[in-house]
C-alpha cells in the first residue's frame, strides 16, 4: 500500500524524524523483542496469533487489526476477575480494526495503565515507524504495569532512559 501524503518539512520533517530514531533506539535496546517475547508467552495458547519476528513490518502486521491486543488485554484483567472487552475477530474493514484498537484501550485504563500511556488507533494503523512508537511505549508500559500486578509470564523489557540533546 503506497503511501501518498505529502512529505513533511520543517517542524512536522523534524519531530517525525526524532520519533523514528526513537524507534530505532528503542529497538536496539532490545524493546520489541521483549514485547514480542513476551506477547507470545501470555497468548502460547492461542498459536495462530504468535508474532513470528520482532522486524517493524511483522510487528505491524500481527497488531494492525486490534485482534491480538484484544486477546492480550482479555488476558490480564481475566487474571485479575475483571470482565473482558468484546472485540470483532474477522477484521473486514479499518472501522473494526479501530473498534478493536478502542476495546484494547479501554481494557488497558480497566486494567490501570495510565491515560498517557495509550496509542491512537491511528498510530497503530498506518503503521509509520514514527507513530508507531508510542504503539511500542503503550505496550512496553503494559508489560511494567501487568509486572507490578504479579502478573505471569513475566514482562522482560527495560526501562530505558533518553536525554533529548535537541
Amino acid at each position: 500500500m503506497a503511501d501518498t501524503r505529502a512529505k513533511k518539512s520543517g517542524l512536522g520533517a523534524d519531530i517525525e524524524r526524532k520519533l523514528e530514531h526513537r524507534y530505532d533506539e528503542e529497538e536496539a535496546a532490545g524493546t520489541m523483542n521483549a514485547i514480542v517475547v513476551w506477547i507470545n508467552a501470555v497468548l502460547q495458547d492461542e498459536p495462530e496469533h504468535h508474532i513470528a519476528n520482532t522486524s517493524h513490518k511483522e510487528l505491524h502486521r500481527a497488531l494492525r487489526d486490534g485482534v491480538l491486543l484484544c486477546k492480550l488485554i482479555n488476558k490480564l484483567l481475566a487474571s485479575e476477575g475483571k470482565g473482558k472487552v468484546s472485540f470483532q475477530k474477522k477484521v473486514a474493514s479499518p472501522f473494526v480494526a479501530m473498534g478493536n484498537i478502542e476495546s484494547f484501550n479501554k481494557g488497558c485504563l480497566e486494567y490501570g495503565l495510565s491515560k498517557e500511556f495509550l496509542f491512537q488507533s491511528g498510530d497503530l494503523w498506518e503503521g509509520r515507524k514514527g507513530p508507531f512508537l508510542n504503539v511500542i511505549n503503550g505496550i512496553h508500559s503494559l508489560g511494567f504495569l501487568a509486572n507490578s500486578k504479579g502478573f505471569q509470564p513475566t514482562y522482560t523489557g527495560q526501562q530505558t532512559k533518553y536525554v533529548d540533546n535537541e
